[in-house]
């Protein structure tokens, strides 16, 4: 990452050798280099502009009639996000950050011809954000509104999500990701029945299972030959809803009330033990996909406030469910402590179309649910077994004759060591890898060196506290070729600077790098880090984009110097300990405005959001471009000033 003050080299550039060249772009036809920056990136055409006048120049024209602007890595400040965002009648999907933005900025994000909106981090918003949506973005087909109003003072009034659903009439997916249970005044329900005929996909961060009742309670009222009243929500087939507690009311209501529902994600995480009246029974499961089109299922009961389980659920539940739900495709469920073998077991035989199974919580899931896996059609692709405390390496030996898994999560299970690592050693087609708390060796991880450490994006070995420094190098030394991008050594005790020194010289192409809670480690792996390169003709760290160092014990004062630029040029996210000093911190933080540092032990990194229509991904480093064009527009010498500054702050 790089932030305003790292594009001084381009505007260097121009000036020292690219004069010339500069010159020769002038020649080139305004419309033609228009046309062709158009069909780049925000965060291109940003670097282009930063190149040379006559890119520059276009840049200004291109950013008036670009179809598409999406800047989701770095939070823009409402002066900035004016001289990049003007009006544009030919706008049609916008995606930001707005987490330095309040209600003034409304104007320029809700933009007449946009069809897709995606605005995150809104809480400093009001419902005035909700309201303008409604007033001026008519055609929009999907829209993302994330932490609306959650700071102090900040409030939505039932009358703007109202407005809302009643205006934008061409709606096909709706997420509102903050807590709607929050939302001021009365009649949630009776606001629904004006929502777009449309809407396919309903997404809702936070509501209490009473409101999702009474919402759609007006689909199971008889209706008379001549009653005019329209349906709730008729044409919604994916469902995902975050609850107080999953109740039977609830499950049934909604598979009744809904008849086109193919996706069904329920999550709730009750502040206390739930009684029979506000908890899933057998008889809840019963319930489950009544019109027979349900393809995805999860029901996931979280821990986040309360060690509580669905404990009113067992065996026949499960296979009351799976009568009705052969042609799942996918299934998670979390939280069943009650259900054994026999119940995992009724799924796995029921579905055969199954090629996505997640179990997490499963207390009494233990071998046997995957002795005869081969002897059934499944096709796995993505299997998660978290905190399966009885399984055994036994039952990966068998599991990995599904040889097509790409996915496989085995965090917290404590009992899978070094013979199940060579059961996954066989899988030819793994990408994500997940191994946290496992009791594995730095000899047991050489099985995946021959096969699986080429084809993994991710892998994560945190907590796997018997692993050293020897762990990189049998994984990574003399490898080429990788496509690893995601990787956490976090939490491993024996975990040094040497071990980082080798991963640096086996030059990763990792971009993503946890090594939080790690008492070894040190000032001398930030060095080490900061001038890695993955390619000859690359810049310092240039892969590494989030790196969290948190509470590593040997991190002092002088990493810092390594943290400014020019050093890791693409950093959006940074985690270190709080206990340094502040000024510390915020010298950084103005030396490289646009990273995100956390200070508090939260866990950092992208969030579901970044990749929420399954397209997005940025290739570029916009904050390079963003830098450039600042100092484009003539801000070298404020950033020279800042500079010199934080030189003497951070030593």
């Amino acid at each position: 990452m790089m932030s305003a003050g790292e594009g001084s080299g381009g505007g260097k550039g121009e000036a020292e050798g690219g004069e010339g060249e500069g010159k020769r772009l002038d020649r080139l036809p305004e419309a033609l280099v228009c046309s062709i920056m158009s069909k780049l990136d925000v965060g291109s055409i940003c670097s282009a502009a930063s190149t040379c006048r006559a890119f520059r120049a276009s840049a200004s024209q291109i950013f008036a009639f670009i179809p598409s602007f999406h800047l989701l890595e770095i939070a823009l400040s409402i002066d900035l996000l004016r001289r990049l965002l003007p009006p544009n009648p030919y706008l049609r999907s916008l995606k930001l950050d707005c987490e330095r933005l309040d209600d003034s900025a409304i104007s320029l994000l809700a933009q007449p011809a946009l069809q897709e909106l995606y605005v995150h981090n809104c809480s400093d918003f009001t419902g005035k954000l909700l309201c303008g949506i409604a007033s001026n973005c008519a055609d929009l087909r999907c829209l993302y509104l994330g932490s609306v109003a959650e700071k102090r003072s900040r409030a939505i009034h039932i009358s703007d999500l109202g407005d809302l659903l009643s205006c934008c009439k061409q709606l096909e997916a709706l997420v509102l990701m903050f807590d709607v249970s929050l939302i001021s005044g009365h009649d949630f329900a009776p606001i629904w029945a004006s929502a777009s005929q449309k809407l396919e996909c309903l997404e809702i961060g936070y509501v209490s299972s009473v409101m999702v009742t009474e919402l759609l309670a007006p689909n199971l009222a008889p209706k008379s030959s001549n009653s005019l009243q329209p349906s709730i929500l008729p044409g919604i087939q994916k469902l995902i809803l975050s609850v107080d507690s999953i109740t039977d009311t609830m499950v049934g209501t909604i598979s009744s009330g809904l008849l086109s529902l193919t996706h069904l994600d329920l999550r709730d995480a009750p502040f206390m033990e739930p009684t029979i009246v506000t908890d899933l029974t057998n008889l809840g499961l019963e319930l489950v996909n009544q019109h027979g089109k349900l393809k995805h299922l999860s029901l996931i009961r979280s821990q986040q406030y309360l060690i509580t389980y669905f404990r009113r659920v067992n065996d026949l539940g499960l296979l009351m469910m799976a009568d009705k739900c052969a042609n799942l495709e996918s299934i998670s469920l979390g939280g069943f402590c009650r259900v054994t073998d026999s119940g995992f077991k009724t799924i796995l035989h029921s579905c055969s179309r199954l090629y996505k199974l997640k179990v997490c919580h499963g207390t009494h899931l233990t071998d046997l649910v995957f002795h005869d896996i081969s002897a059934t059609s499944l096709s796995l692709i993505h299997v998660s077994l978290r905190w399966c405390y009885l399984l055994t390496n036994h039952a990966i030996g068998n599991l990995v004759s599904n040889v097509q898994i790409k996915v496989l999560d085995l965090r917290e299970c404590k009992s899978l060591g070094d013979e199940a690592l060579k059961a996954i050693g066989t899988l030819p087609e793994l990408k994500t890898l997940r191994l946290d708390g496992m009791d594995i060796s730095d000899f047991g991880l050489s099985s995946l060196r021959e096969r699986v450490i080429k084809s993994l994006t991710s892998l994560s070995l945190r907590g796997c506290k018997r692993l050293t420094d020897r762990a990189i190098s049998v994984l990574f030394k003399d490898a080429s070729n990788l496509e690893l991008q995601e990787l956490d050594l976090s939490n491993i005790p024996s975990l040094s600077d040497e071990g980082i020194l080798s991963l640096a010289r086996s030059r990763v192409p990792v971009s993503e790098l946890r090594i939080r809670q790690c008492p070894l480690i040190g000032d001398t792996s930030v060095m080490a880090l900061a001038s890695m390169q993955v390619d000859d003709d690359q810049r310092h760290g240039n892969c590494l984009r989030l790196l969290d160092i948190y509470n590593c014990g040997g991190i002092t004062q002088l990493a810092y110097k390594w943290l400014k630029n020019p050093y890791f040029p693409r950093l959006r996210w940074l985690g270190i300990a709080g206990s340094v000093n502040r000024d510390i911190i915020d010298a950084l933080a103005r030396n490289r405005p646009f990273l995100r540092v956390t200070c508090h032990g939260e866990e950092i990194g992208p969030e579901q959001w970044d990749n929420v229509d399954g397209s997005y991904a940025q290739e570029f480093d916009e904050v390079d471009g963003i830098g450039g064009w600042l100092i484009g527009e003539g801000g070298e010498h404020v950033l020279h000033m800042l500079e010199d500054e934080d030189d003497m702050m951070l030593g």
